[in-house]
């Protein structure tokens, strides 16, 4: 990257893809991904090497988020590194298969971009998911696609937690986005969470391809939710839930979360409150997923990042 005058140059994304089943359960992108394989002219853009991929395809034959072990947690360089001997986690050998093919990880052979495609059961509606601050496409590319989609909202949601960041499916790409759309149960299909997610998609080709054909960006703005911390349910001695999500803060994603609000309702009625200092602002709030990673919720903080002018380097 090279910066001059302030607008700064990055190279061209010629090689992108587009990770659906990285969760065989969540519906919007296998269906979405499997469409685009069988024809491709909806997603296909000038100059764009384009690659509709399903990541776990035996998660997705029988419906469920994993075979062995969460592949979107798998892509940690141990794993990545491990020798291929016979009995390694399915979703460890797919993680080497994928990174062999999009990646190596980290290297300057690298896809250019990884769209990975999620649905979640929270109401967080549309969210564009970060790994990076200082990523200016990246950061370009959603201040982009939120302008496109308002009046609807497109929430952006950053992970740069050293302790809660994970090594997800789209880690392998030089540029990684993740989408998290819903309300949307597991395994099932509603038609208004597949066009937003479709929608997004349309958006997010559209810029890649305005910024390959020279269109230079001006400096821009973008509301995030940085992640903060991981919040679990009440649990007894033996480690068992004794609480559920306070019904004030059900559905209640991206809203205020303030000192002395309800957050968990215990069995036998009684309200626990939010004892954190200062505001924040919950998302992934009752996960169905997430159950098993005890996470009741994740709070954020909101802030604003600034992005520098770019445009496509000319060599």
């Amino acid at each position: 990257m090279s910066s001059r005058t302030n607008v700064s140059c990055l190279h061209e994304a010629k090689r992108v893809a587009i990770f659906g089943g990285t969760h065989g359960n969540e519906m919007s992108g296998i269906t979405l991904v499997n469409m685009w394989i069988q024809n491709s002219a909806e997603i296909e853009r000038n100059g764009l090497l384009i690659k509709p991929f399903i990541s776990n395809p035996r998660a997705v034959e029988k419906c469920s988020r994993y075979i062995d072990t969460d592949l979107n947690r798998a892509f940690t360089p141990e794993n990545l590194s491990a020798p291929d001997v016979e009995g390694l986690l399915y979703e460890v050998q797919r993680a080497k298969e994928i990174n062999r093919m999009f990646g190596p990880k980290g290297s300057s052979d690298a896809y250019d971009v990884i769209f990975d495609l999620h649905n979640t059961t929270s109401n967080m509606g549309c969210t564009l998911i970060l790994e990076s601050s200082t990523d200016l496409f990246n950061l370009q590319m959603v201040h982009y696609i939120k302008k496109a989609m308002a009046p609807h909202t497109c929430s952006v949601l950053l992970n740069e937690h050293p302790q809660l960041k994970y090594s997800t499916t789209r880690s392998v790409a030089k540029h990684s986005v993740g989408l998290e759309v819903g309300p949307q149960p597991q395994g099932v299909l509603r038609s208004n969470v597949f066009e937003s997610m479709r929608t997004i998609l349309k958006h997010a080709l559209d810029f890649i391809e305005l910024f390959n054909s020279g269109v230079e960006f001006p400096p821009c703005t973008v509301d995030v939710f940085r992640v903060q911390e991981r919040m679990d349910y009440p649990r007894d001695t033996n480690g068992n839930i004794t609480a559920m999500v306070h019904p004030h803060l059900q559905d209640c994603d991206w809203e205020p979360l303030n000192r002395g609000d309800p957050v968990f309702l215990t069995f036998d009625g009684r309200t626990i409150l939010y004892e954190g200092a200062n505001t924040v602002y919950p998302t992934f709030i009752n996960e169905a997923a997430y159950y098993e990673k005890q996470q009741a919720f994740t709070t954020t903080c909101r802030e604003m990042l600034a992005a520098n002018a770019i445009r496509k380097a000319f060599n």
